[in-house]
């Protein structure tokens, strides 16, 4: 098993990025929180890694924390939840989210994933509400306000026909949690005007 590569950051596409270690180049696909926080041209960068054994191949799945592999390998568990969509509920919520979203019974912001309707919503929480760390870290109302702010950036900048692609890699490298949502939006303007 390959627990993780370290390496330089060559390339980062809409859903994986290229890691080049020892003159090889992993194709690693990843959630858009993951890739948002790499950089093209960093050196060293660690991601840890899950393996996915299909009949048509094999795929390298990648996260930049550990918790996040945590949830991607949970998420697993659940029936008729594969690494794809694993992948899309890890890119519309981060797993402090997922993981108050399925304590709080919260079907409303699970349907917010790519591919997931009521009854899967449903199924994750019931699977997976005894299986998640009661003892989650978190600073509620500061997350809550910080990703708020965030989300609804970006959602305005999809809404002006941006692709999430585009609109999160044009705030990635900005301090959003010390901006108003109006400056996340008009400093990503500035950048998806220069492309």
């Amino acid at each position: 098993m390959i627990e993780f590569i370290i390496g330089d950051i060559v390339d980062i596409k809409e859903d994986f990025t290229i890691i080049q270690n020892n003159n090889i180049g992993y194709k690693v696909f990843s959630s858009s929180n993951s890739l948002r926080n790499l950089e093209i041209g960093k050196k060293n960068q660690m991601i840890y890694t899950q393996l996915n054994v299909r009949e048509d191949g094999l795929f390298l799945f990648g996260f930049i924390t550990e918790e996040e592999m945590e949830m991607f390998n949970l998420l697993l568990r659940v029936s008729k939840i594969g690494p794809k969509i694993g992948i899309g509920i890890l890119s519309a919520l981060n797993p402090n989210q997922l993981k108050l979203a399925i304590m709080n019974k919260d079907i409303f912001t699970l349907c917010k994933a790519p591919g997931i309707g009521k009854k899967t919503a449903e199924r994750i929480v019931l699977e997976l509400k005894d299986r998640i760390d009661i003892n989650i870290e978190l600073e509620i109302e500061n997350i809550n306000s910080i990703n708020n702010g965030h989300d609804e950036a970006i959602e305005a900048l999809i809404s002006l026909g941006y692709s999430r692609f585009e609109v999160e890699r044009s705030i990635r490298n900005l301090d959003v949690e010390n901006m108003e949502v109006e400056e996340i939006i008009r400093n990503a303007l500035k950048k998806l005007s220069k492309n």
